[in-house]
């Protein structure tokens, strides 16, 4: 199987992005690819909250949906689209993954679970939860190449999701991105190779990198990590694609060699000088 990730620097314009995602899809298909994943916030990079829902559409109303519907198709492609932001049925937005089928149609939806709300050191505040409402199923996606888990982003840090989704089948995995450049400074190779060991799967995380019109600026580094957690191909801050071959047989071997997923068991928990009020022991 040969990956690309589209590594990209969405800007307020959803037809400049849809243009310039579909260039690199394009680039990568010629390249050989055959699946193809973009990073979080494909469609539009808005820290104009009020904008951002005014532009937002459904599903079935978005542009750029459409626009990746017909490239899958014309490219004979399975191309997951990492993430949009849509009009959800409520007041709030989505931030919806999306996986096509060679066909043009919709494989899988997913919505991401985990939102990302925080103070930041540098003074940022963000908070997901304000404009989006969080997902409240993981998805597992059959594939020609195996079992694809989505997952979007901030995901990453919580490992009970991709054992899961690997207990369950998964053999891929997709976290498309948008880190902000101190903690991808600090923590984005080292969880998605931790991701990659634990799971005994592949990761493939394409990203957005750089410094956008708005002023935001976003970490890079795309990657794609081996089942035994090498880094197989990673991109620098600049919109590009990144390619590489995966061996798919590795993650049988890897699994096999460290049997991590069968060994599930069940602990007590013995909390030592808790402070009053405070169970000793959590089963």
């Amino acid at each position: 199987m040969r990956a690309a990730l589209i590594q990209m620097r969405s800007g307020r314009d959803m037809a400049r992005n849809i243009a310039d995602a579909a260039t690199m899809i394009r680039a990568a298909k010629a390249d050989g690819a055959d699946f193809v994943s973009t990073p979080e916030m494909t469609n539009i990079l808005e820290p104009d909250r009020p904008r951002l829902k005014s532009l937002a559409r459904t599903e079935d109303e978005d542009a750029s949906v459409q626009a990746f519907s017909e490239l899958a198709a014309e490219l004979g492609l399975w191309l997951n689209i990492g993430s949009l932001a849509l009009k959800g049925p409520g007041e709030k937005l989505l931030n919806r993954s999306l996986l096509f089928r060679p066909d043009g149609t919709v494989a899988a939806r997913y919505d991401k679970i985990h939102l990302f709300d925080v103070n930041l050191p540098t003074g940022e505040t963000l908070r997901e939860s304000h404009a989006y409402e969080g997902g409240h199923a993981a998805v597992l996606a059959d594939t020609p190449f195996g079992k694809l888990g989505l997952t979007i982003c901030y995901d990453m840090r919580f490992p009970k999701l991709y054992r899961s989704l690997a207990q369950a089948g998964a053999t891929l995995f997709t976290v498309p991105s948008a880190f902000t450049v101190p903690t991808g400074q600090a923590h984005w190779e080292v969880l998605l190779r931790a991701r990659a060991i634990e799971t005994g799967g592949f990761v493939l995380a394409a990203a957005q990198g750089g410094t956008h019109e708005s002023g935001r600026q976003t970490f890079g580094h795309s990657l794609i990590a081996s089942p035994w957690g090498e880094v197989l191909a990673e991109a620098g801050t600049e919109p590009q694609v990144v390619v590489a071959d995966l061996d798919l047989s590795t993650v049988h071997h890897a699994r096999r060699r460290i049997p991590v997923l069968t060994h599930d068991c069940s602990f007590d928990l013995e909390i030592l000088n808790p402070p009053a009020g405070v169970a000793t022991s959590v089963r």
